[in-house]
C-alpha cells in the first residue's frame, strides 16, 4: 500500500487505496450517469468475469440473502473482466448500481461490491441510507484485510465472500422502514417514583413491631374492653402482614 489519498467530490469523501487494488467507498449519487451498455444483473451475485466458483458463490449468495432479510438492506456482488468504458472501478460502480436500481426500494439501503477481475481493482458503492452505518474506515479495512490478499492470489471468491460477511456485520443492526417507538420517559419516571416510595413505606413499617402487632398496644391499654374493636385492630394487622410479604 502506497498510501491513503482523500479527495472531496460533490461534497462526499472518497477514501482511496492505492495498490494492485483500488477500493473507493463512493456515495451512490456522487458520479453523473452515462448511458452505456453495462451488464445484466444476475442475482445477488453476478459474476460476468466468471471467476467466482460455485462454492463461494453459493456462501455470498447466502450472506446476501439473510441480510436482505434479517434487516432489509440489499447487497449485491458483482465481477466484471474490465471496467471500460470508464477509467475507475468506482465509476463503474456507481452506474451499475443506479441502472440496476439496488436499494431503490429498500429507501436506499443498498451495497454494490464490484471487483475488476482483470485490473485486480475493488470498488464498494454504498447507498446514501448506509452511510453512517458502512463508514471509509469500514470499507478501508474490508479492502486491506479482505480484498487485497485474495485479490493478489487470484482468489476472488473467497475474498468477495469474507467480504461480504464483513459489511453484512456492520449494517446487521439496521432495520429498513422501522421507525423509533416514542419513548413515555413520564411514565417511567413516575413508576420508578412509586416503587421508591413504596419500598420506603415498607422498610418503615417493618421497623415498627407495634404497628404490625396489636399486643403491644393490648398491654398499653389501647384495645383493652374495646371487645369487637380489638379483634377488627388485630385482622387489620395481619392484612398489613399479607400485604408486605406480597411486596418482598
Amino acid at each position: 500500500m502506497n498510501g491513503l489519498n482523500q479527495a472531496r467530490c460533490a461534497g462526499t469523501v472518497i477514501w482511496m487505496i492505492v495498490a494492485g487494488l483500488l477500493l473507493l467507498p463512493q456515495h451512490a449519487e456522487a458520479l453523473p450517469r452515462e448511458q452505456v451498455k453495462l451488464p445484466e444483473p444476475l442475482g445477488y451475485v453476478s459474476d460476468h468475469a466468471g471467476v467466482v466458483e460455485a462454492d463461494w458463490k453459493a456462501h455470498i449468495r447466502s450472506v446476501c440473502q439473510d441480510l436482505e432479510r434479517k434487516t432489509g438492506v440489499e447487497m449485491v456482488v458483482v465481477t466484471v473482466k474490465d471496467m471500460a468504458p470508464y477509467a475507475t472501478a468506482t465509476e463503474y460502480a456507481s452506474a451499475l448500481y443506479h441502472r440496476w436500481g439496488i436499494g431503490t426500494a429498500q429507501q436506499d439501503h443498498g451495497v454494490l461490491v464490484l471487483a475488476v477481475a482483470g485490473t485486480r481493482q475493488a470498488a464498494v458503492t454504498v447507498g446514501r441510507s448506509l452511510l453512517g452505518v458502512i463508514t471509509p474506515p469500514v470499507v478501508e479495512e474490508v479492502g486491506s484485510k479482505y480484498l487485497q490478499p485474495s485479490f493478489k492470489n487470484e482468489q476472488f471468491g473467497e475474498g468477495l465472500y469474507r467480504a461480504a460477511v464483513a459489511l453484512a456485520s456492520a449494517a446487521q443492526e439496521v432495520r429498513v422502514g422501522s421507525q423509533p417507538r416514542p419513548r413515555a420517559k413520564w411514565l417511567g419516571f413516575l413508576l420508578a417514583t412509586m416503587t421508591g416510595v413504596g419500598a420506603l413505606a415498607f422498610l418503615w413499617w417493618i421497623s415498627r413491631p407495634d404497628l404490625r402487632h396489636p399486643f403491644g398496644r393490648i398491654r398499653r391499654g389501647e384495645f383493652w374492653g374495646s371487645g369487637q374493636g380489638g379483634f377488627g385492630g388485630n385482622f387489620g394487622g395481619f392484612g398489613g402482614g399479607m400485604s408486605g410479604e406480597g411486596l418482598k
